[in-house]
């Protein structure tokens, strides 16, 4: 099973996040996804981290598409890919409305968007390197998802609940990857639990895209509200027990998924990953 971790390093130093690399790779974790938000450039970050472990997989979870041209994305990508002899994975996406018009950026159509970027991209020469990395992109309704199987390597799918996995496989296909991204919490008190839950999600709660793909999913308006009604946070969170975790982390596989990429969250680990959870995880599923 790969397992893949998605975690946002800002609060890490050098040092700290070399360790959270390391640490990852001793646990035999696949991959580490990097976020693109406004701090630490991923494309820089993973090259560092290549830098520092041996085995382990570096991804950008999500690059946006806005943020530079195909000629740039696939320079960088290829690049460490042939520098880290193919441990590199370039996940892709066209983030959202707020995001990029705060970077100055005029928000087009998403579909539109995202596929005349992995066109163009599809059409660059590059004179070296030669090796190319997996393309994945974020993908959640069909259309974005029909994007994924024809013009990338797979899709990254985010707080989605579990039928949308086997929903998103049908459309894929067999051969395209299908990365599962899943906010994980240790947690067993179901206040406590759905509380830190709602603060971890509460970004994604009210975006119009995510309402529209959960609609889909046995989820309606009233489970937007207030932070999120208790089904929509047990629909797309796991929490509880590592049994109960590893079971929900399994169900994942069992429906499709190709890798899924934990998101660890916690309310006792004050900007760092919650190792006994990603302890619990890995050492359940090797």
């Amino acid at each position: 099973m790969n397992l893949g971790i998605l975690f946002n390093t800002d609060r890490l130093g050098p040092e700290e996040l070399c360790d959270y690399a390391r640490n990852a790779e001793k646990l035999g974790f696949e991959s580490v996804w990097l976020p693109e938000l406004f701090t630490r450039d991923p494309f820089s970050t993973a090259g560092f981290l290549l830098s520092q472990t041996q085995s382990l997989k570096l991804a950008t979870g999500i690059a946006n598409v806005y943020a530079r041209d195909p000629v740039a994305t696939i320079s960088s990508a290829s690049s460490l890919q042939e520098l880290s002899s193919g441990r590199f994975i370039l996940g892709l996406g066209v983030s959202n409305a707020g995001l990029n018009k705060a970077r100055g950026h005029e928000w087009q159509k998403p579909l539109g968007k995202l596929s005349s970027y992995l066109a163009a991209m599809a059409e660059v020469k590059l004179t070296s390197p030669q090796l190319t990395a997996p393309t994945h992109v974020a993908a959640h309704g069909p259309k974005m998802l029909a994007i994924a199987a024809n013009q990338a390597d797979g899709a990254n799918t985010y707080l989605m609940p579990l039928k949308h996995v086997s929903f998103a496989r049908k459309i894929l296909g067999e051969k395209a990857e299908l990365n599962t991204m899943l906010f994980c919490l240790l947690e067993t008190d179901p206040v406590i639990a759905r509380n830190v839950a709602r603060k971890a999600i509460a970004y994604y709660v009210n975006l119009d895209y995510y309402h529209r793909a959960w609609r889909e999913f046995d989820l309606n308006d009233a489970d937007f509200l207030n932070g999120g009604s208790d089904h929509l946070i047990d629909s797309v969170v796991a929490w509880g027990t590592q049994e109960q975790i590893n079971q929900r982390v399994a169900r994942q596989f069992e429906h499709g998924a190709s890798r899924v990429v934990v998101i660890p969250i916690g309310s006792k680990t004050k900007g760092h990953p919650d190792w006994e959870l990603l302890n619990a995880l890995q050492t359940q599923n090797q």
